[in-house]
């Protein structure tokens, strides 16, 4: 099982994102404080870091320098609350694979944590598919049948966790988190509003609402 740890001081932020993970088979492990994560990371026990930097004791800087500097061929995505330029270049200059400001949303997180944990070597194009509906989550085109469709950001987010889980239903509260993140007004009327967004460009068939439980992706007729 693929081993992942989160290194990260919030206790909301680490629950949100290890349950998420673990809800996707992933085995995630949070350590609170940079000391910990360096233990953690020496055990060669992990496949990749979720590292936050404002980490009390050793900050986050700190922590890639040391995992870099023992040449640890490890992926690292930062997640973090700082949102400078420079912040940024001196993150991925320090040898981050990837990052990501707070707040986030799961599936965006989740993608790149996909990403950095496929293996090197040509691939095939990743492809989400139901029925008609085809998702290219490299290229970020949308097809039904032959025909290409043109999503926003948060529409295409929205159809790949739908894809994830076809004709299963989800709640409105699972696809608040995973598409506008943990921070986002629960009492919001956004999912109702994007669902009616898909089902204009995809078909007004394709997305079902369950009544009191929230939304379902129709595979078959």
């Amino acid at each position: 099982m693929t081993r992942i740890l989160i290194v990260e001081d919030e206790d909301r932020i680490a629950s949100f994102v290890e349950k998420g993970l673990r809800a996707e088979g992933y085995s995630p492990e949070i350590a609170e404080d940079g000391y910990t994560a360096i233990e953690l990371v020496r055990t060669g026990r992990f496949d990749l870091v979720i590292l936050d930097l404002g980490l009390p004791g050793l900050d986050g800087f700190s922590v890639l320098r040391l995992i870099r500097g023992a040449r640890l061929d490890l992926p690292v995505i930062i997640l973090t609350a700082r949102e400078s330029t420079e912040d940024t270049v001196a993150g991925l200059s320090g040898g981050a694979d990837d990052y990501m400001s707070k707040p986030f949303a799961f599936d965006e997180l989740l993608a790149r944590v996909r990403l950095r944990l496929r293996p090197s070597g040509p691939q095939n194009p990743s492809l989400l598919r139901a029925g008609d509906l085809a998702l290219d989550i490299h290229t970020r085109r949308a097809l039904v049948g032959e025909r290409a469709i043109e999503l926003s950001s948060r529409e295409f987010t929205l159809l790949e966790v739908f894809l994830h889980h076809p004709d299963q239903v989800l709640s409105r509260a699972q696809l608040l988190s995973r598409v506008w993140g943990l921070d986002f007004d629960p009492g919001s009327n956004v999912v109702d509003v994007y669902v009616r967004y898909l089902r204009e460009k995809l078909g007004h068939d394709t997305i079902e609402t369950i009544r009191g439980a929230g939304y379902r992706l129709r595979v078959g007729g």
